[in-house]
């Protein structure tokens, strides 16, 4: 194996599990998170060459592996997103006003990070990965500022939804 290969097999092996959370978040069915998984280790692939080193390697494998499950999903749009579950820890943005201390809110809440738009639900799976709005940012392409207004946006509108539901 020539030098280049090895180097993209190690730095996908160490960094898989962004491939498999992203794969997760846009695609339900088994057999299409394993298509996304190929596309985005081929499009990784593809692009590999390319990459420069001006940001963090892994920032760079998120805008790729990011671009392609948006693309993806958008062809396929008929099917149903699920996101990774949510772990109680980074919830933070809703716990203040609403109790998340059932698993039926939790799955309540993937509920609704499902069914935003794909920008707004790859935002959401960064900001739970407890990314930085600069990681964010460099990572969807936006600015800084931008990332935190739509942060807050999406933060605001699941609480509102989260409270009216749970009111009723």
């Amino acid at each position: 194996m020539d030098t280049q290969k090895e180097q993209f097999v190690s730095v996908i092996e160490r960094n898989k599990g962004i491939i498999y959370k992203i794969a997760n978040s846009f695609n339900r069915d088994e057999e299409d998170r394993k298509d996304l998984v190929q596309e985005i280790i081929f499009q990784l692939w593809r692009s590999f060459p390319g990459y420069d080193n001006k940001s963090k390697f892994t920032t760079w494998m998120y805008r790729v592996a990011l671009n392609v499950a948006i693309t993806s999903y958008r062809k396929e749009r008929k099917k149903t997103a699920l996101i990774s579950p949510i772990s109680e820890n980074v919830i933070e943005f809703i716990e203040d006003d609403v109790p998340i201390d059932n698993e039926a809110n939790l799955k309540l809440l993937q509920q609704f990070i499902n069914e935003l738009k794909e920008l707004d639900r790859a935002l959401m799976l960064l900001y739970l990965e407890e990314k930085t709005q600069k990681e964010m940012a460099e990572i969807l392409g936006l600015s800084e500022t931008n990332i935190g207004t739509k942060v807050n946006r999406i933060k605001e509108k699941l609480k509102q939804r989260f409270l009216r539901i749970s009111n009723n």
